[in-house]
């Protein structure tokens, strides 16, 4: 899970709120997928709702009230992280959301829009949704079921193809293969209980224990 992360005494304290005439805009981002989910408005009460309660709270301009995102279809926004842009004029909410964001069931209210990086995530969802279904329903159905033993099997022989098809420089080919060990790598990671986020933080920590 990821480190909850609240706006410090003085980033608050910062905050050009007459700039802004008391509505700070507020960017949501997935904080897993990196998707832009939506853009709303705070005022002072908001942030504070929003950060006691650690569910995104704006002050709605149509409803001229506080607005808990959530609060009649149950898809809240959890806060992870928010942060204050350069100009302390505009927030930055990295969130886990429940459910579609946009009140017409898409994941984000700029739907489709979607970076590549993002699709890894959608991918990885669809997979670990596939681990109970029927073998008989999927080829990653029929993985799961196969046992540990044969995903692993798998990763080892996608990852021989994929440094062969390197050695005689042959792209396209190191393009499949690669693809194909992602694939079965992100399957052996659900059958173990484990995600990309695991992978990436492992990384960090070496990556930070370097500098």
């Amino acid at each position: 899970m990821l480190t909850t992360r609240r706006l410090t005494t003085q980033e608050i304290e910062k905050l050009d709120w007459k700039k802004v005439d008391n509505l700070m805009p507020v960017i949501v981002q997935h904080a897993t997928s990196g998707t832009v989910l939506m853009m709303g408005y705070m005022n002072q009460k908001a942030l504070n709702v929003t950060l006691n309660s650690g569910k995104i709270t704006f002050f709605s301009r149509t409803k001229q009230r506080l607005w808990t995102k959530g609060e009649s279809s149950g898809h809240f926004l959890n806060l992870v992280e928010i942060y204050p842009d350069c100009d302390n004029d505009t927030l930055l909410a990295l969130v886990n959301p429940v459910g579609p964001t946009c009140h017409k069931g898409t994941e984000s209210c700029f739907a489709p829009a979607q970076t590549e990086w993002a699709f890894l995530y959608e991918l990885e969802q669809l997979l670990a949704s596939r681990k109970n279904s029927p073998p008989d329903s999927s080829y990653t159905a029929r993985l799961y079921a196969s046992g540990t033993k044969r995903i692993a099997q798998k990763v080892g022989e996608e990852g021989v193809e994929t440094a062969l098809a390197a050695t005689v420089n042959d792209r396209e080919e190191l393009t499949n293969e690669a693809a194909d060990l992602i694939y079965h790598l992100l399957v052996l990671l659900q059958d173990q209980e484990l995600n990309l986020s695991s992978i990436i933080r492992q990384l960090r920590e070496r990556h930070s224990t370097k500098e």
